[in-house]
């Protein structure tokens, strides 16, 4: 058991790893080379360390604590206690859920390791919104996705913002980097899937036409919001999809767009 420790200075180097949070940039380039991801909230903090990641250390507002204690009595991390002002001082934001753990990240598994057993992946690119790809996240494993893949542009799955709005989903489902983009794509279908394009262009087939849930195995591409997949992306794939429209609308959200698309190809009627 770790024995809680008060902090009362915002400066104190115990608490490195919290500074800054809202600096999108600053955690960009911090955590992915310290090896580090916050988990922010009770439930995800839960989920991180059922999943398996190391916890580094705990950030506490005192009434956190009772809550805590059975993780507090597991952990074998320093947990600071913190008065709500302090926590904000240092995060930049107010820690309205009033628990944070930075956690050890795991080495990520190339590609053909997350396809391998696989029959329903997503394939994201360019992806940067946070919130959309934590959405994403947590449509992918709420609906029975096996495995997410990434172009090397898209955001961090584990970026603060994306777990939080993952409810900790994206410990749920494994993720990879597709690199070289799109040339790496040959790593899917390489693995027996059909590449399946969603785009809103009135040329592609109608998803329910295609009736995705009967392909042995299924590899659903999305492009970022507004832009969607690149026109190289569209080209590499097997066949363009797109979710019929009603009433002039003529696309969905990415995060929307992804999920009735999971639905339609994990559906098993």
């Amino acid at each position: 058991m770790s024995e809680p420790s008060t902090i009362t200075d915002p400066a104190d180097p115990r608490l490195a790893d919290y500074t800054g949070l809202t600096d999108v940039e600053l955690r960009r380039r911090r955590e992915p080379a310290e090896g580090l991801f916050i988990a922010e909230g009770e439930k995800v903090i839960r989920r991180a360390l059922a999943a398996g990641y190391r916890m580094r250390s705990m950030l506490l507002t005192a009434k956190w604590l009772d809550v805590m204690a059975d993780v507090i009595a597991e952990a074998d991390a320093p947990v600071h206690v913190v008065e709500p002002a302090l926590a904000e001082a240092v995060t930049g934001y107010h820690v309205h859920r009033g628990a944070l753990a930075s956690m050890e990240r795991k080495p990520l598994p190339d590609a053909a390791a997350v396809l391998a057993g696989a029959r329903r992946v997503a394939v994201l690119e360019g992806l940067v919104d946070h919130t959309n790809l934590g959405a994403i996240f947590r449509s992918a494993a709420a609906l029975g996705m096996d495995a997410v893949l990434l172009s090397p542009d898209c955001a961090d799955p584990l970026y603060r913002r994306a777990v939080k709005v993952s409810m900790g989903a994206v410990f749920a489902v494994p993720y990879a980097r597709l690199d070289p983009w799109p040339a790496a794509l040959g790593t899917v279908r390489a693995a027996g899937f059909s590449l399946l394009a969603l785009t809103p262009a009135d040329s592609a087939v109608d998803l329910a036409t295609l009736a995705p849930h009967q392909l042995p195995k299924a590899a659903l591409m999305l492009g970022a919001e507004g832009d969607g997949l690149t026109r190289q992306a569209i080209a590499a794939a097997d066949h363009p999809v797109r979710i019929p429209m009603a009433h002039g609308i003529d696309s969905l959200n990415v995060g929307a767009a992804a999920a009735v698309a999971f639905y339609a190809v994990t559906a098993t009627s």
